[in-house]
């Protein structure tokens, strides 16, 4: 068969080199010209390749969304192989400590850091969204008492859909911010009610004059609303840098799913819930959670080899170490490292943290996990400093939750506003049996 180029678009540049990948197809002996932009080719330019006319053209493959991108986004940064977070461009490193979380969650929405009126009228407006209907306290209150927290935060906020109706006109500007308003304003009070309804203990209302951060632990930890309850500022701080350093981290699992629901144009209290659901599992949201287990159950510094003996004969893993996309050290785990110190100054040393420190150090020179590239990623530390600010294992997940509505907020604001996403809805390849018939009744 005579080979044939055909062309998938404009692939000139400046310099005079086609930025294109020339793809031969063996089965028909022809060439296609794939244009690259930003590092990638359209999947679509793909199904060009066709054995015969009457195929559906070539498919990529790719199981859980390794080496695909499902979109274009100005909002996170990661280079996995330099250790490098950026919001808007912004390192992490500049923005944790400095900035607070609420001017980081207006900076992840709408793209730059406030001034000082647009943040006077965002922090405004989160704390006039704090309060919630007093159904959703009797909604809250069907739970049983031993129901997970993060369970409370995923269903609650899909019932938020049933009290905001208008939110499902996700179009409209105006609509659309004052639920972004309510999201964030709400989620911390719901995170707080879930853990208050597991103790059996009464709600406690917010705070409008406390900051973001202090307003969350008093409704966490204030025993009673007539008593008085000041939280230490070095806590409500360094509480205030996890939830920077959680708000955002590009197409993670719960992320995709805040995109993929919303791609349907699913009101942003039911797309938040899915996405809440995503982070509720333990490979995601729940990672912190089973680092602490594992160093509780390492009890002390001596037992250290024989975890990592165990790691190395593949009868355990090693929590909190290695990362789908850092193959260097997790930037937001230094940070953390350090804030731990300000905390522990405040509420004693962890016990924990000595058997963590010889784990990383043991790991950090070993060749297995070298070679292997597993280094202390964002879980390793934050479990045990939120162990040390009182919050219960079970709190966890739900304290991520809380941070990370500021970045599913801004990725679903920015798949609304992109004219080339469509709703969501990947390709397979069927693996199931070909045409078969169901056989006559027997008689």
């Amino acid at each position: 068969m005579p080979t044939r180029k055909t062309h998938a678009g404009s692939v000139g540049t400046k310099s005079g080199r086609r930025s294109s990948l020339t793809v031969h197809d063996n089965r028909t002996g022809r060439d296609y010209e794939i244009p690259i932009e930003r590092g990638a080719v359209r999947a679509l330019d793909l199904r060009r390749a066709k054995a015969s006319d009457a195929d559906f053209g070539l498919l990529s493959y790719d199981p859980s969304f390794q080496n695909t991108a499902a979109c274009k986004s100005g909002i996170t940064f990661i280079d996995g192989e330099a250790g490098i977070l950026r919001y808007r461009g912004y390192p992490i490193e500049e923005l944790a400590g400095r900035k607070s979380y609420l001017e980081v969650s207006y900076l992840l929405i709408y793209g730059h850091l406030p001034g000082r009126s647009e943040l006077a009228n965002w922090l405004h407006n989160i704390t006039y969204h704090t309060m919630v209907h007093e159904n959703v306290k009797k909604f809250m209150d069907g739970f049983h008492h031993d129901a997970h927290p993060m369970g409370m935060v995923v269903s609650t906020l899909a019932a938020l859909s049933t009290f905001y109706p208008e939110a499902k006109q996700v179009g409209d500007r105006e609509i659309r911010q004052r639920q972004i308003y309510r999201l964030v304003g709400k989620i911390p009070t719901i995170a707080a009610f879930a853990y208050r309804h597991s103790l059996g203990m009464a709600y406690i209302y917010p705070d409008n004059e406390l900051s973001y951060t202090a307003n969350f632990l008093a409704m966490m930890y204030r025993p009673s609303w007539t008593a008085r309850y000041d939280s230490d500022p070095v806590l409500s701080k360094a509480l205030d840098t996890m939830f920077v350093l959680h708000a955002d981290h590009e197409q993670n699992c719960s992320t995709s799913t805040m995109r993929t629901v919303g791609s349907a144009r699913s009101d942003p209290y039911v797309s938040s819930a899915a996405a809440a659901a995503a982070l509720y599992g333990p490979l995601h949201g729940g990672a912190n959670e089973q680092v602490v287990q594992m160093l509780q159950e390492i009890g002390t510094k001596d037992n250290v080899p024989k975890l990592i003996r165990q790691v190395k004969a593949g009868k355990r893993r090693l929590m909190g170490f290695g990362h789908r996309v850092y193959k260097s050290y997790d930037p937001r785990a230094k940070i953390i490292k350090e804030a731990a110190d300000s905390v522990f100054s405040t509420t004693g040393k962890n016990r924990l943290i000595d058997v963590a420190l010889a784990l990383e150090k043991v790991a950090l020179s070993d060749d297995y996990f070298i070679k292997r590239r597993l280094y202390p990623n964002v879980d390793f530390y934050s479990g045990m400093v939120y162990q040390a600010m009182g919050f219960p294992t079970d709190i966890f997940p739900v304290l991520f939750a809380i941070p990370r509505m500021s970045g599913w907020l801004a990725h679903w604001q920015e798949m609304l506003l992109d004219e080339e996403q469509k709703i969501i809805r990947p390709r397979q390849i069927y693996t199931g049996s070909r045409e078969r018939h169901v056989p006559d009744q027997e008689t």
